[in-house]
């Protein structure tokens, strides 16, 4: 009998083999098998490709198109000194606060008001005393540059670094105030030896010795903040270092430069936290001393009668004083026109150093003694801002003394060229003619910027 057919098993032959028979559940299981193994590579092609495309996402960018550098190749110097200017303009403004330009920019401003001043107010004195009327202007243009150049050094120099200069800024300060007194040595003028140095090339050591106070002031206060109440530890120093300096200027004398370092010295105390009442009585005593001093020296004791009515003591020191409130009444509101003052033609004398404002009154009116004096207070304001905004605490008195220094200095001129305050012989800040005076009153304008350019 022949056996039933089984159609549940497959036979397969191979060539020199004998038949097998495969069941259907493992052929079943062979074709997943292989299709398993299909997806597989399939997901594995899709994840190379988001892979690969996540990398193309991830490159650098291009090069720039050479158009682009055909451009700046054919760009001329003077175009790629402007862009690479542009380029240097929008990294310091990101880099320095807007005060640090504004400050600049009254400097700036300043420095050009006191030469175009010079040339008009010195032209006559120089062309009838040395027969050109450029000689001062040329003087004044020297020391103008000279004083960017030192702006330019302290500017860039850290301010705290300057603290190790003190020591040595005083020992220098000290020697040249002592060697000015030294007979033969000293250069004197109308009665005082404040000068060094041969014929036109002259250096006056008190315009030093104010900024190594400033230095000394600032480093002690800095250094004993934590004994600022206690007098014995701030201000007995400060005090012996000012009357040392003080006397050594007084000597001179030059009274005017000695009231600078006194209104210097108070503002880094008071700004520094010096107890009021140790201030009031540091207060008294100088303006004690300082009476005495003006009523002692008898042509002081003429100069202090003088201000109280110029032209009753017209011939005994009220002339000067006379001649620049006449000057100030002929400007008028806008003045008689830049160059063509008549106070300057021999009437009123130190017309381009101490009563320039007084020709400014002149020729450019009350409008340009306004427009001066809108420059001064800009500085005060952008003085004070840049101390309270200063990163540490010798930042903060440095600029607070430095301010008190210049504006001071500019009050106690307006006030004596405008017959509010007696004469004491002090130059306008920038403006009047001057040599060492207008040099390191740059210089310290530069430590003003550095402080500014860090601050908050």
């Amino acid at each position: 009998m022949t056996p039933p057919t089984d159609t549940s098993r497959t036979t397969v032959a191979r060539p020199g083999a004998k038949r097998q028979t495969v069941p259907p559940a493992a052929r079943a299981k062979s074709t997943a098998t292989k299709g398993a193994k299909a997806a597989g590579r399939a997901a594995k092609a899709v994840g190379t490709a988001a892979r690969t495309k996540r990398r193309v996402v991830k490159s650098p960018s291009p090069p720039p198109p050479v158009r682009k550098e055909r451009r700046a190749a054919k760009q001329s110097p003077i175009g790629r000194t402007v862009r690479r200017g542009r380029q240097a303009w929008r990294e310091g403004g990101r880099l320095r606060p807007a005060g640090y330009y504004a400050l600049l920019a009254t400097i700036v401003v300043l420095n050009l008001v006191g030469l175009v001043m010079v040339l008009s107010a010195s032209s006559v004195e120089a062309l009838a005393n040395y027969g050109s009327p450029w000689l001062f202007f040329k003087r004044q243009l020297t020391w103008t540059f000279l004083g960017l150049i030192g702006m330019g050094i302290t500017c860039r120099i850290d301010y705290r670094a300057l603290r190790r200069y003190v020591g040595p800024l005083l020992v220098i300060s000290a020697g040249l105030l002592f060697l000015v007194l030294v007979p033969g040595v000293g250069i004197s003028v109308n009665g005082s030896t404040r000068w060094l140095g041969v014929g036109a090339a002259r250096f006056q050591p008190s315009e030093l010795a104010k900024l190594a106070l400033l230095l000394y002031c600032a480093d002690l206060l800095t250094r004993r903040a934590a004994n600022v109440g206690d007098w014995r530890s701030v201000l007995r120093p400060v005090g012996l270092m000012f009357c040392f300096f003080g006397g050594l200027v007084m000597l001179q004398p030059d009274m005017g430069t000695t009231i600078i370092m006194a209104i210097l010295t108070g503002t880094i105390l008071f700004v520094g936290g010096v107890r009021m009442r140790h201030m009031a009585g540091v207060l008294g005593c100088g303006a004690g001393a300082g009476l005495m001093l003006a009523v002692v020296e008898p042509y002081r004791r003429a100069r202090l009668m003088s201000f109280i009515d110029p032209f009753d003591h017209y011939k005994e020191g009220g002339y000067q004083v006379a001649q620049s409130l006449i000057a100030f009444g002929s400007g008028g509101w806008t003045g008689v026109g830049l160059g063509a003052g008549r106070a300057k033609w021999m009437f009123l004398p130190n017309a381009h150093t101490d009563f320039i404002f007084a020709v400014i009154g002149e020729e450019l009116g009350l409008v340009g003694c306004g427009l001066v004096l809108m420059l001064f207070g800009a500085l005060a304001v952008l003085g004070v801002r840049t101390a309270l905004r200063a990163p540490d605490r010798v930042g903060q008195l440095l600029a607070a003394g430095i301010t008190g220094w210049i504006v001071g200095q500019a009050i106690i001129n307006v006030g004596a060229a405008s017959g509010a305050l007696p004469v004491t012989g002090v130059p306008l800040p920038f403006i009047s003619f001057g040599g060492s005076a207008l040099l390191f009153t740059m210089c310290a304008t530069g430590v003003l910027l550095n402080v500014a350019r860090q601050g908050r």
